[in-house]
């Protein structure tokens, strides 16, 4: 693993090799999540962009870990709103933070930020582009729950246009064989520059545009997305899709049993209430994942990890 002491702003800097031994640290902090491996250690959260999982799962990891957190959940109380540019914000903070965990709007906005801090910069999203962490946890979440992550049928389902989550997962899946099922409206299909990502790794992958329990009956994941209206300028566009794929328990009836549920949440209606009982539900426990997954993350960043 090379990548210690860095920024990590896509999976795309990482191999196989470096996927599986972060995933195996998240396993270590699982079975023992509290250390003062970062006591001493200052982290910045930087979150231009509304979060609750990912901002309250970071610093549950640094606090388990023994660290101090700084920053800020709403930009509107920063310099920012005064006209500070994301250059000087990023400077700023640097004097003050052994790491910076950033989420912001504007696509490219992490890279930028790596480029011109002097502390490494983790990003916790970057508008409809990447979301490393979050896949970081998807992927420990199949690997627990199917034991492993080689040949899997992976469906897709929902946002697929602004939807970051997924578009991480094809950069960090493309070692493992996936075969992907991209499910969604004409308006939210997948963008073709991943579409040719696919095609230029190897990546074997169908498109539907129904969803029912025939389309999902072969699956060992189903990752449901939701339709982010934040991300859309034309609200009727959004109204339009908004409930078009609704998971429902009956529709669960045909699938294996290895089946489970993955959402990167929020939850707005795309699972039915009644799924959360199921027990290929699994995106509570996928959220709780996240946790050891970002202690891995920022130990790694900070060149903690043995």
């Amino acid at each position: 693993m090379d990548q210690t002491g860095r920024s990590l702003i896509s999976l795309e800097g990482l191999d196989r090799d470096d996927i599986l031994w972060l995933l195996g640290h998240a396993a270590k902090f699982e079975a023992n999540p509290n250390s003062k491996i970062l006591d001493g250690k200052i982290v910045a959260t930087l979150f231009f962009e509304p979060s609750t999982r990912t901002r309250l799962s970071f610093e549950t990891a640094v606090n388990r870990l023994g660290g101090r957190v700084i920053g800020f959940s709403d930009a509107a109380t920063t310099s920012s709103s005064k006209g500070e540019t994301l250059k000087d914000t990023i400077m700023m903070v640097s004097n003050y933070a052994d790491l910076i965990i950033m989420r912001h709007y504007l696509e490219g906005a992490a890279r930028y930020a790596s480029e011109v801090s002097p502390v490494p910069i983790i990003n916790a999203g970057d508008g409809a582009n990447q979301h490393p962490s979050q896949t970081m946890l998807d992927l420990y979440s199949m690997l627990k729950t199917q034991g492993r992550l080689d040949d899997l049928n992976i469906y897709l389902v929902g946002d697929l246009k602004y939807g970051r989550t997924v578009h991480s997962m094809l950069t960090a899946m493309r070692f493992f064989n996936p075969t992907f099922h991209f499910i969604s409206p004409d308006e939210l299909r997948m963008p073709e520059e991943y579409k040719e990502y696919c095609r230029n790794n190897g990546i074997k992958y169908q498109e539907h545009t129904c969803f029912d329990e025939d389309t999902i009956a072969d699956a060992d994941i189903l990752y449901m997305t939701r339709v982010q209206r934040e991300r859309f300028t034309d609200l009727m566009e959004y109204e339009r899709v908004k409930d078009m794929y609704i998971l429902k328990n009956d529709m669960l009836r045909k699938t294996k049993p290895n089946l489970r549920i993955l959402h990167p949440l929020p939850r707005v209606n795309e699972i039915a209430q009644d799924v959360d009982a199921n027990p290929k539900a699994y995106y509570f426990q996928q959220a709780k994942n996240g946790l050891f997954v970002r202690e891995a993350l920022i130990c790694n960043a900070l060149n903690l990890l043995k």
